[in-house]
């Protein structure tokens, strides 16, 4: 199976260096990796530049694009922007961050996975973050999820799923979508990857609201919305985000912000959280 990576990265000079390592040192090497400079004022593509010298499968590609970091449209805007400059011959499809550090045998892993069951459509390993001079779980999300930042897809599952929306929530919708069409999502808790830079660093209040515009979008409804809220509020041991989050929600429904799914999908969601969250219950 050959595989492809796309990176979208901004003023990432201090870890880029480290993930490209990283990808350099896998067993089974990616057939292409394309690092898209998104607007960087540091020394981001000069490091890329310097990897695609010795290693020919790294190329660079530059884009323009507002500095303010909202996340979910901006990264995958960037990523779009990578996977337009690559052919069809691939087998998977991974977006990846620039701020990670793979295990060696990452890749190997992944395919072998997909290689092993058909109906598997994405399949990822677990964030690590440092606290205290250790590595522990980034404990924000449930253990079937698989992290935004490293998402690897069969290309079927891909193409099915309509690419990646550039909205927040582009990585629960992927998933979710993934089941509405049958796709298996699979974790592998084997795989730790080395999250350099906590999620959410350089977000700032607009992208607080935007993670309750992202529950709206999703069809979750309001039911669906408090609960989850209200995980995710103490997940991050901070209550007040459980306000933001809701009026972001209340913000979207009333500016009838358009959902990234389907009437059908949405229908489809909602049941399938609810069936979650009555398994966690009892």
């Amino acid at each position: 199976m050959n595989y492809y990576i796309v990176i979208p990265a901004h003023n990432e000079e201090d870890f880029i260096a480290l993930t490209l390592d990283s990808l350099i040192s896998q067993s089974v090497l990616p057939k292409k990796v394309v690092v898209v400079n998104d607007n960087s004022t540091d020394k981001t593509a000069q490091i890329v530049t310097s990897f695609a010298k010795e290693n020919p499968f790294i190329t660079l590609v530059n884009k323009s694009s507002e500095a303010i970091h909202l996340p979910g449209s901006k990264v995958i805007q960037a990523f779009q922007k990578g996977f337009e400059t690559l052919d069809d011959n691939y087998d998977v499809i991974v977006k990846l961050d620039a701020d990670l550090i793979l295990p060696n045998n990452y890749f190997e892993t992944i395919l072998n996975t997909f290689e092993k069951d058909a109906t598997i459509g994405m399949v990822g390993g677990f964030a690590y973050i440092e606290k205290n001079g250790s590595w522990i779980l980034e404990n924000l999300t449930d253990k079937d999820h698989i992290r935004g930042a490293f998402k690897a897809y069969r290309k079927e599952c891909f193409l099915q799923i309509g690419n990646l929306k550039p909205a927040m929530g582009w990585d629960t919708v992927d998933e979710l979508l993934s089941k509405f069409y049958g796709w298996k999502v699979v974790t592998d808790a084997s795989l730790i990857v080395k999250h350099l830079k906590p999620t959410g660093a350089n977000y700032n209040k607009t992208a607080r609201y935007k993670q309750g515009e992202a529950f709206y979008t999703l069809g979750y409804g309001f039911l669906i919305t408090s609960i989850a809220s209200a995980k995710l509020a103490i997940m991050k041991k901070k209550p007040l985000l459980f306000i933001d989050y809701i009026k972001g929600f209340w913000k979207a429904k009333a500016a009838q912000t358009p959902l990234l799914v389907t009437t059908e999908q949405a229908k489809f969601i909602r049941k399938y959280r609810l069936k979650k969250m009555k398994q966690k219950l009892f």
